[in-house]
């Protein structure tokens, strides 16, 4: 592994970070990916401590007693409770950075029509860990780039990136977002649709955890050639003891098409609102899928029928962001020499 060494024998890395709803994953530079934990931290009410991140509190959710507490601190794509949310990107980072890297550099990916204040959430958040600069860059341009797309191009590319909390469609060209639109749509509504799918049909309560799984397990959007099965366990609404039932593919397929149809609609907004010529470049290349969401059977299919353009989904989605910040964090150089680039284009959109 080759690693950047000062004159004081410190080491010194550039880290790129995916903070997603679902999700935290880390990249380190000219390693790759060494961190993707859930983006779950779990406390003591009383005490106001921190007991557990990552996968280790997402295996408290819905089991803790009264005294503990295990949640998300991002909704939405976006953070919810901030001093969480900089608890748990502070033990998380701890897990991969040793004391001898010293105020590391940061590429952290965000939705790209979120606030001032909200990017300024993002920002605390890492800089607590004790970080030199934060760079910031949409999540649809790493997506495009952690997908192989090359973004820095006169010519066209379209990217939907679909995750947990959010999802995000865009037109690029040399290194910007021609058209960019964002809906706080994602994995998790699915999710909480199966929650009340199960609850109102089966009279059986469930929690997220187990909606996921099963998600994961029979989610499709087509009509499946061989059905699947899976068995939902959970409380009995009326007798409160424990009971299980076996759920279709076929009827999960209808539960996440509400959710799905959202997001085909976003991708046709974005095509709709984008410039003929980069359309023209699009309807030869495809659309590129990338996300967790987009490896949903028959989701490529759905969209495709609907925009009747091509759609692929890049090799594991789920980590297209992620490795996106990581080649973007060649460009840090140029920001903090304030150089011009190659036709002044630069995709990091902020630093701090």
């Amino acid at each position: 592994m080759l690693i950047d060494v000062n004159q004081k024998g410190v080491i010194e890395l550039d880290i790129g970070i995916d903070l997603g709803s679902s999700r935290t994953r880390v990249y380190i530079d000219k390693k790759g990916k060494v961190l993707d934990e859930a983006s779950v931290a779990a406390y003591n009410v009383a005490e106001n401590r921190i007991i557990a991140v990552g996968d280790e509190a997402y295996a408290m959710l819905g089991k803790t007693p009264d005294s503990i507490q295990a949640e998300y601190p991002l909704a939405g794509g976006v953070i919810a409770q901030s001093l969480l949310a900089e608890d748990m990107v502070n033990i998380l980072l701890r897990h991969v950075c040793t004391s001898k890297i010293v105020m590391p550099r940061v590429v952290a990916s965000i939705p790209g029509d979120i606030t001032e204040v909200e990017k300024r959430a993002v920002v605390n958040a890492i800089s607590s860990f004790g970080v030199r600069r934060v760079f910031l860059i949409e999540n649809t341009k790493v997506a495009a780039m952690g997908a192989g797309a090359d973004i820095m191009s006169a010519h066209g590319t379209m990217v939907a990136n679909l995750g947990a909390g959010t999802s995000n469609a865009a037109m690029l060209s040399l290194g910007g977002l021609s058209v960019n639109k964002t809906i706080k749509t994602g994995g998790n509504d699915m999710d909480e649709d199966i929650v009340k799918y199960i609850r109102k049909k089966y009279n059986l309560v469930i929690g997220s955890p187990m909606a996921e799984k099963c998600k994961k397990a029979v989610g499709c959007l087509i009509k499946p050639e061989a059905e699947k099965t899976f068995r939902v366990k959970g409380r009995d609404a009326i007798s409160g003891l424990p009971r299980f039932v076996d759920v279709t593919s076929s009827e999960i397929m209808d539960i996440l098409m509400e959710t799905a149809v959202k997001i085909v609609t976003l991708i046709k907004d974005v095509i709709e609102e984008a410039p003929p010529e980069l359309v023209g470049d699009v309807y030869e290349d495809g659309i590129i899928l990338t996300g967790g969401l987009a490896k949903i059977e028959g989701f490529p299919e759905l969209i495709a029928d609907s925009t009747d353009i091509m759609v692929s989904v890049a090799d594991t989605p789920e980590d297209c962001v992620i490795n996106g910040c990581g080649k973007a964090i060649q460009y840090i150089a140029e920001v903090e020499r304030n150089a011009r680039m190659k036709n002044d284009i630069n995709p990091l959109m902020a630093a701090y």
